[in-house]
């Protein structure tokens, strides 16, 4: 056995691909959330776990003393965050503060990972690393950017080993279509099944995004826990930017039916960055990360994983 890994958030869609990473090289893992998803694998081990509640936390971390935590626990959408600000810094806040709090009483030696955003970056439209500027323009940025200041906190003022990422844009099968690449392949993989023509609700398509494949996404997070050599903060993202445009003509083009495209307002964010995408070359350089999935291949996974749904 090479270790034991607990995921908070593990019912999520990045925990289900996490916990198979870390099996697949021969980790004991054990996975809390609220409830159990049935897309986690079966080598994991389940613990029922309310981030918020402190009692549970040190209770989970107690009684597994892992060697890696992992925090994706989280609300991670923009536009959710801006209906529930007080939860979104809630979960996302509180619940990192419990895990570090636990293990600095429990485990003080435990790596500890957790997940931020690009939504943390000032706005640019050059590549992004790791020095940029933090201003973020909504609750769910502010409230990544808050929780990696404590972890920041927690390393200088107790020696402990916090590493935190800023993930770009990432998709794969199983992600909700409340997210773009998941709704759009949806919306026409049942046009296609039906065999009917048709129109599909879509947002702002002129902009560009960072889009990764979740396994390598996934993969990064394992190395940077794994690696002696990790520095405290990494980009993890393709290094391209895609413009969601030509992702959407893809997803048509997989399809034999005439379809129209409708642009819904309330879809389009106001002030929305033209172009959003990192420089990855820090963990490229440290770690010898690069991205092993093309993107038109995860979309076309999306589309096909919907289509045999609807078949």
């Amino acid at each position: 056995m090479t270790g034991v890994v607990l995921i908070f958030g593990v019912s999520g869609f990045v925990g289900g691909y996490l916990a198979k990473e870390f099996c697949s090289f021969g980790y004991k893992v054990y996975g809390c959330d609220i409830s159990e998803s049935s897309d986690i694998a079966d080598q994991v081990t389940f613990i029922p776990c309310d981030i918020l509640d402190q009692v549970q936390v040190r209770k989970v971390i107690s009684e597994t003393k892992p060697m890696y935590i992992v925090d994706l626990a989280a609300i991670s959408s923009v536009s959710y965050s801006w209906k529930e600000p007080a939860k979104t810094m809630a979960v996302n806040v509180e619940g990192a503060l419990n895990i570090f709090e636990s293990a600095k009483e429990i485990i003080p030696n435990t790596k500890i990972l957790v997940i931020g955003s690009s939504e943390e970056y000032q706005r640019s439209d050059d590549p992004i690393n790791e020095e940029f500027s933090l201003d973020s323009c909504s609750p769910y940025g502010l409230s990544k950017i808050t929780q990696e200041r404590f972890a920041k906190l927690y390393r200088e003022q107790y020696g402990m080993k916090i590493y935190c990422v800023r993930a770009f844009n990432h998709t794969g099968v199983g992600q909700s279509d409340r997210f773009v690449i998941p709704s759009w392949c949806r919306q026409v993989a049942l046009l296609s099944a039906k065999k009917e023509n048709g129109n599909i609700i879509v947002g702002n398509i002129d902009v560009y995004r960072d889009f990764s494949d979740v396994r390598d996404v996934v993969r990064a997070y394992r190395m940077i826990l794994e690696s002696e050599k990790s520095k405290t903060i990494y980009n993890v993202g393709s290094g391209k930017a895609t413009k969601l445009k030509d992702i959407l003509d893809y997803i048509v083009s997989l399809s034999s039916c005439k379809i129209s495209i409708e642009i819904d307002p309330s879809l389009v964010r106001n002030g929305e960055n033209a172009k959003i995408y990192c420089c990855n070359e820090l963990i490229r350089k440290d770690l010898c990360w690069y991205p092993q999935y093309d993107i038109s291949d995860t979309v076309k996974d999306i589309y096909e994983y919907y289509y045999n749904m609807f078949t």
